[in-house]
């Protein structure tokens, strides 16, 4: 949290201090030595309500999940059947 602002310094600046923060990305607010809230450009709140990737083109965590390789040794069946031993007890 490299770009942060104390509540007491919003209480005594007000809105400019956190324009003054949202210039260098999202401001982390802190209440009483706490992360309290994070505050976000307009424009970077639109992004992630209307679940738009980020322009830098990476993948969401399910894509990354969804793209590794299989590395299981067991077939379906196999897995299946142990899975019906451990609940039969």
């Amino acid at each position: 949290m490299n770009n942060t602002l104390t509540a007491a310094e919003i209480k005594r600046r007000g809105m400019a201090a956190i324009e003054e923060g949202l210039r260098k990305g999202p401001v982390h607010i802190v209440k009483r030595n706490k992360p309290a809230a994070v505050v976000l450009s307009e424009d970077e709140y639109q992004r992630l309500t209307q679940g738009k990737a980020p322009s830098g083109g990476g993948m969401t965590a399910i894509q990354w999940l969804l793209a590794q390789p299989s590395s299981g040794k067991r077939s379906k069946a196999r897995i299946d059947a142990d899975l019906a031993s451990e609940r039969s007890w």
